[in-house]
């Protein structure tokens, strides 16, 4: 994020794609860290600071696996690879069905709890399971966060909201012929607010 930064902000063109990872799984370590080095890229994945080390404990409930997540000497690994840690809360809770206290507990602590187990800043947040309303990107700016992912499908384009950015997922099932269609037309940009 902090390499698309400039774009963002219209100090710099080009066509480029934006790398983000939610969650901080350490299959993300494991199989993107080492294709992301060969071919000189950098990304952001958003951790949730709160479980570190641990699993996807609020999937739980829904029968999706449960898969460790990157703890704080992987973190480190991730980022002395050339790689960025953003913040995605705590505890990964819907923002939007918790008191404002708790998101902004939960908003704070996360970006807090990362900047002493990584030794530097933050800046960058994701919103867990891209819900929030305006007042948590009034709490993301609060805090100082540079830039702030939604799940909102789109590219993005310069003057976007950084506090708002919308994103192209591209999951285990997108074909390359796919993958090109959604970074390189409108294909994603129909599905915009």
């Amino acid at each position: 994020m902090s390499d698309l930064q400039p774009y963002l902000a219209g100090e710099r063109s080009g066509k480029v794609v934006g790398i983000t990872f939610d969650d901080g799984y350490v299959n993300n370590l494991v199989n993107a860290l080492p294709v992301l080095q060969r071919h000189g890229f950098s990304s952001t994945c958003y951790a949730v600071s709160g479980l570190a080390g641990k699993t996807n404990k609020w999937d739980e409930g829904l029968g999706i696996a449960q898969t460790p997540l990157m703890d704080e000497k992987q973190m480190r690994l991730w980022v002395a690879g050339g790689q960025e840690i953003g913040s995605h809360t705590r505890s990964h809770v819907n923002l939007v069905a918790s008191a404002d206290m708790t998101s902004e507990t939960e908003i704070a602590a996360g970006k807090s709890d990362l900047e002493m187990m990584l030794n530097g800043p933050v800046r960058h947040f994701c919103y867990p399971y891209g819900r929030y309303e305006p007042k948590h990107v009034g709490m993301a700016r609060h805090l100082g966060f540079a830039t702030a992912t939604t799940t909102q499908r789109s590219r993005c384009v310069a003057g976007d909201n950084v506090l708002e950015i919308p994103r192209v997922p591209i999951l285990r099932s997108t074909s390359l012929p796919m993958f090109w269609i959604k970074i390189s037309t409108g294909y994603e940009d129909r599905r915009r607010r």
